[in-house]
């Protein structure tokens, strides 16, 4: 490891801390639990508790709220949050880091000082800020920024630390180097503390949330805790939640996070590449993880810029399609609302939810949804509702919508660049208002990954035999990155990992989920987790904010795969990693 850097004052448990640091999340985005800032800083000792509320969709939620008011442009929820727990962090020596700044991190730091003033409560309050970029065109441009900046404002003694645009995993990396005394040359601690950082950024996901066998779960998945990161000077972490709080953390539920939303092994960021097929996990106890073995290096030159820009207006309807003729029906429709709109930028989708033989409405109806993406606002908005309600009385049989009409909402379309790193201001600005440049990583360059050790073999590959749900013996976890999708898959047991690995193939995968067949599809094997990554380039069109898929986010893409019937292992042999058990992976 490099020599400590120079610290004015102690940070984060003071620079001769011993132990591991314990790193807490309490929102894992925009709208997340609002009580888990107080359950997180009453369920148990933490050093620093972090917020994420910067999903790319928020981005330009936020974006509409700063170009209606310009000293707007952060996360209103988190002062309100902040309003009952600030006392209680300060008491505790807890620091608090947060991107929910987002677009105005100095007017969140301000308001923060507000809000302390009024409650009668001192803090010093540090924030990030230089992600913002010059793009006229754009309604929000940002540069996503690493953890250095967060630690320099640790360093000189923050309470609270407030970013913009940073990679979700500096939430944490941050307070890690400011605990530790990392250099940007310590890369196996960077990447095992990035790691750590994105397995708690999602928030209850890591914990039994949003898990594929959530029935497994002690509770059922009713209400699962928070999770917490204990990192150590090396980078390794223990993943855990407080006692007595819902969920589980096993290595199933550790994997499935680990998979979520990532794109290939090599997991970019701005001070670190993390070589995602290096991370290793094994039960350190009831509710802990250790994950460790997790290698780094040098981070690219470039640094990745999110863009959004707004691409006009949107509306939708729904017809319900009930019994006899379905297609008929819909092409009906189809034509009527063309001619009376005109066909450009019209887009239909017929969900076949109906079963023969029905004898209720509901079971017996599809439902056609239409949608209308524009330019101009009075024809995505009135003009095309108006038009779809009065087929009440001339269209097919039956002629029902779900909705009144209404008129139409702009949206964004978000688009992934780069930049280079010295071309970003990357500005720590302190407790007392100093402005401190963060300095590029002196060295910035994409290599191949670490040589690989004892990978975990495939082992015997077993035969296909009877017919069952896919789920059965898999789990999968899925979501967006921007207009591409990620589908993460893995084995439950070692023998269904050798099978998994030779049976799910892309090709596979275009079968099983047909409308991945003209989509370019990149696949990994990630032998450690037992689990194979699918990237699908341009399943979500222009983004998530613009996206007319039934499923915008693709967070239901991986239970639509386990859903489907198939001929499963014959033999699936001893189960290793399940909730009760698990090995060195």
């Amino acid at each position: 490891m490099s020599e400590p850097r120079e610290r004015t004052v102690d940070a984060v448990g003071g620079p001769l801390a011993t132990g591991p640091l314990r790193v807490g999340n309490a929102s894992g985005f925009y709208g997340d639990r609002f009580t888990a800032w107080r359950e997180m800083l009453d369920g148990g000792e933490l050093d620093v508790l972090t917020g994420d509320y910067l999903a790319e969709l928020t981005m330009v939620i936020l974006g509409r709220d700063r170009a209606r008011d310009a000293g707007l442009g952060y996360a209103r929820t988190f002062l309100r949050q902040l309003e009952d727990t600030l006392g209680t962090a300060l008491e505790r020596g807890v620091r608090i880091v947060t991107n929910a700044g987002g677009l105005n991190p100095a007017g969140l730091a301000a308001a923060i000082g507000a809000l302390a003033d009024r409650l009668g409560l001192t803090v010093r309050v540090g924030h990030v800020e230089g992600d913002a970029l010059d793009r006229p065109d754009a309604l929000t441009a940002n540069a996503y920024l690493g953890a250095f900046g967060i630690a320099a404002c640790l360093d000189a003694g923050a309470d609270v630390v407030v970013t913009g645009r940073v990679t979700d995993a500096s939430l944490a990396v941050g307070p890690a180097v400011a605990r530790f005394g990392w250099g940007r040359d310590d890369l196996d601690a960077l990447a095992g503390a990035t790691v750590a950082g994105h397995l708690i950024e999602c928030g209850a996901q890591v914990t039994g949330g949003n898990f594929s066998f959530f029935t497994e779960l002690p509770d059922g998945g009713h209400r699962p805790g928070f999770p917490i990161a204990e990192i150590h000077p090396d980078g390794s972490a223990v993943l855990t939640k407080h006692p007595g709080t819902g969920g589980a953390v096993t290595v199933e539920t550790v994997t499935a996070q680990l998979l979520y939303e990532v794109d290939g092994l090599a997991y970019l960021g701005p001070d670190v590449v993390t070589w995602l097929d290096t991370v290793r996990l094994r039960p350190d106890g009831p509710d802990r993880v250790r994950v460790h073995g997790t290698r780094g290096t040098p981070p690219p030159e470039t640094l990745k810029v999110g863009v959004n820009r707004l691409g006009g207006f949107r509306n939708s309807m729904t017809f319900v399609l009930c019994g006899l003729d379905i297609p008929a029906k819909a092409a009906l429709v189809r034509g009527q609302v063309e001619a009376a709109v005109g066909p450009a930028g019209l887009e239909f989708t017929l969900a076949r939810t109906d079963h023969p033989d029905a004898t209720e409405t509901e079971a017996a109806s599809a439902l056609l949804h239409v949608h209308l993406r524009d330019g101009d606002r009075a024809r995505a908005g009135r003009a095309f509702s108006a038009a779809a309600v009065e087929l009440a009385l001339a269209s097919y049989p039956g002629c029902t919508l779900t909705g009144l009409p209404g008129d139409a909402t702009p949206y964004g379309v978000f688009t992934a660049g780069t930049v280079p790193q010295g071309e970003v201001p990357h500005v720590a600005v302190l407790p007392d208002g100093t402005r401190q440049p963060i300095a590029p990583p002196p060295v910035t360059r994409l290599q191949g990954p670490p040589v690989q050790q004892n990978a975990l073999t495939r082992g015997p590959s077993l035969r296909s035999g009877r017919r069952g749900a896919l789920g059965e013996v898999v789990g999968a976890r899925s979501g967006d990155k921007g207009g591409d999708a990620n589908l993460g898959v893995w084995a439950r047991t070692d023998a269904t990992w050798g099978w998994l690995r030779d049976w799910l193939t892309v090709r596979r995968l275009a079968e099983l989920l047909p409308e991945t067949a003209p989509l370019t599809v990149e696949r990994y094997e990630l032998p450690h987790l037992r689990a194979v990554n699918f990237v699908i380039r341009g399943l979500l069109g222009p983004g998530v904010a613009a996206s007319t898929r039934f499923d915008p986010q693709a967070k239901a893409l991986g239970e639509l795969l386990r859903g489907r019937i198939v001929d499963l292992p014959t033999d699936d042999g001893p189960g290793v990693g399940t909730i009760a058990a698990g090995g060195d992976r």
